[in-house]
């Protein structure tokens, strides 16, 4: 039987010897290869992660001692060795395990996060709380290379220097190779650094030096000004010993010997916060996740043979847009694209291929990229930011303060609009039309499918001034009805009479769409309303393309609350109309299959006829078959639409 199958908790892993150790990290390995292959997941990263995460949990005592993931979808190997083995085939399914790192899911889980940057903070906050109760518990924060390009960790490590609580925190260097020679010396100048005696004896030398009479005190500064200009020149990572902080390292991230010796010093070493500098490589073990890490960062079911397949055949909606804004840059010299560390994800690669001197990766720092974006537009140029709607939440101040208050004429493509499935309630971006709405200036976009995105691109690319919002959701960019009309105003895609209307923002219009069908077949008449641009609302061009129809209802997938519906309905509330909102209510939504989660929330096609269906009926008091003509009122109470109980 395996080590794997006998861990059930930590306390488990401490049993094993060095030698039974390393053989679980291969087991680990493994299983997750096997695991992940059926269900999809964080790959790469977790391969590459296996022997630190061992050492972390040999080494200190958890739940006691807290262990902070940075993001969380690297805490695979941490799920395994604290009792979640079993759990393991319903990763990232509806109603199963969660792909990052859950409070409810285990006493282990010390922080949850879904986006980077966010550990250093947290874990000052775990050793400030230790202060004031008086207990002794170990906070370790673990946070990638990459995760340290966000400004959110460097305002912590500044914090952390400065208030010298004792934190360690593991850099999980997945880039860099390791020096032999620097790694010898830094061994040995860890050894003494990290040593009671080393720090006494420094603070005593220096004690005695200044109270030595004329010269002392000069004579405590030279040996303070040598000390750092020989560390400067011996040992890496001076920036951390600048802020205050120990470095340690490097470390073999996959040697667990000297892992545990590391982590070992700094658990026993003086007061004060230390680093510890381990190199690992992504996708350890897996040979095509060592040669590709970004293919195998974020997969979905895959042969172990044959890896994971090539690009599907259907083209995305990000490769849509990336692939209009490179021939749209080709005819304006003045387009740039800029991401925060998404460039495949946002579909920018064939744009830095063809553009390179106008693309800019900025790392994972939303906040400069808007910034930039607006002094880039303020130049001059049309700088086209490419992030998804979960990440742009990050940068929401400069998007109000840089953006709109100057006009800018600044392009935000925003990705992964509305629900985007396995990685759930931290990824969805169901919030960006709620939180882009109120802002002056701002002009929003939802294209309903491939054409039409492509379309609106090269609309608002021709603008001069002003930001503008181009939202788009995850998916393939498949033609649900051919283009017509302007992009600029409301379209009546669907017209066969007066019973309703339905205005389906483009995310979920392939469900209006479904919805509008199914009545149609039922013997209802009504107009399916596409509204192509969500702000400015011209409320003429809606209550003309409505007409007739007294059944209003509006279906998207951002949360009610400052959505698109709720604009609908102010907007028509001194008219003679009544409206209906189908919208994500107020809650977080867990992570499942896209449509898995609009049927349970109650905006999938056949929900959305359904409730439709029912409240013509109540609105006519009748039972029978629907008839031509519809008279009366309609609740406009969201929890009717959406089958979900408000309380």
């Amino acid at each position: 039987m395996r080590h794997l199958d006998h861990i059930q908790s930590p306390a488990d892993l401490k049993k094993l010897s060095e030698a039974e150790l390393k053989i679980l990290a291969i087991e680990i390995r493994q299983f997750l290869l096997e695991s992940l292959s059926k269900t999809g997941g964080h790959l790469a990263s977790n391969l590459g992660i296996v022997e630190l995460t061992i050492a972390l949990h040999k080494v200190f005592n958890s739940p006691e001692d807290k262990i902070i993931f940075d993001v969380g979808h690297q805490g695979y190997v941490h799920k395994l060795l604290t009792g979640r083995r079993d759990q393991f085939p319903t990763l990232r399914q509806l109603d199963g395990m969660s792909g990052f790192l859950k409070r409810s899911e285990s006493e282990h889980d010390a922080f949850e996060a879904g986006h980077s940057s966010t550990s250093l903070s947290a874990a000052l906050g775990f050793a400030k709380a230790r202060s004031l109760k008086g207990t002794k518990e170990n906070v370790i924060a673990v946070i990638g290379d990459g995760a340290l390009t966000g400004g959110m960790a460097f305002e912590a490590l500044n914090h952390i220097g400065h208030d010298r609580e004792k934190v360690i925190i593991i850099l999980n260097d997945n880039e860099m190779s390791i020096s032999e020679n620097v790694g010898g010396l830094s061994k040995y100048l860890d050894r003494i650094r990290t040593s009671n005696n080393y720090y006494w004896l420094k603070g005593e030398t220096e004690s005695i030096l200044g109270k030595v009479p004329g010269v002392g005190e000069a004579m405590a500064r030279g040996l303070k000004r040598l000390k750092g200009s020989v560390k400067y020149f011996f040992v890496p990572g001076m920036l951390f010993e600048d802020l205050g902080i120990t470095y340690i390292g490097p470390v073999d991230g996959h040697d667990l010997r000297a892992l545990t010796l590391s982590l070992n010093r700094a658990k026993e070493a003086h007061d004060g916060p230390i680093l510890i500098h381990v190199l690992t490589k992504k996708g350890k073990g897996f040979l095509p996740a060592e040669l590709d890490p970004d293919k195998y960062h974020g997969v979905g079911k895959f042969s172990l043979s044959k890896g994971v397949s090539e690009l599907p055949a259907v083209k995305t909606l990000s490769q849509t847009f990336g692939d209009t804004l490179t021939r749209l840059a080709a005819d304006d010299q003045r387009i740039v694209a800029l991401t925060a560390a998404m460039c495949d994800g946002t579909g920018l690669e064939s744009f830095r291929a063809r553009h390179p001197k106008r693309f800019f990766d900025v790392g994972i720092a939303e906040q400069h990229a808007v910034t930039l974006s607006a002094s880039l537009a303020a130049a001059g140029m049309k700088p086209v930011f490419a992030v998804y709607s979960t990440f742009l939440q990050r940068a929401y101040d400069q998007v109000l303060h840089d953006v709109c208050i100057q006009n800018a004429n600044v392009t935000l493509a925003v990705d992964r609009a509305g629900l985007v499935g396995q990685d759930g309630e931290t990824h969805h971006g169901m919030f960006d039309l709620s939180f882009l709405q109120p802002l002056p200036n701002m002009a929003i976009y939802s294209p309903k499918d491939g054409d039409e995105l492509e379309a609106t691109l090269a609309f608002v690319m021709k603008r001069e001034s002003g930001p503008v919002t181009v939202r788009y959701p995850r998916g393939a960019a498949s033609t649900l009805l051919p283009f017509k009309g302007s992009v600029d105003e409301p379209f009546v895609e669907r017209y066969e009479g007066d019973d309703f209307a339905l205005i389906a923002v483009g995310n979920v219009f392939s469900n209006a769409l479904e919805a509008f069908e199914t009545l149609t077949a039922q013997g209802y008449r009504g107009k399916l309303i596409n509204p192509r641009r969500l702000k400015p609302l011209s409320v003429d061009a809606v209550t003309q393309c409505i007409g007739e129809a007294r059944a209003v209802f509006t279906l998207e997938d951002n949360v009610l609350t400052g959505g698109f519906g709720e604009r609908i309905t102010l907007a028509l509330d001194a008219g003679h109309y009544k409206v209906i909102n189908f919208a994500v209510p107020d809650t977080f939504v867990g992570h499942g299959a896209i449509p898995q989660l609009h049927e349970q929330l109650g905006l999938s096609g056949k929900r959305v006829a359904a409730r439709i269906g029912e409240a013509l009926i109540k609105e006519r008091g009748i039972t029978q078959e629907p008839d031509q003509g519809t008279t009366g009122k309609i609740s406009s109470h969201p929890a009717e639409a959406n089958g979900v109980d408000y309380e």
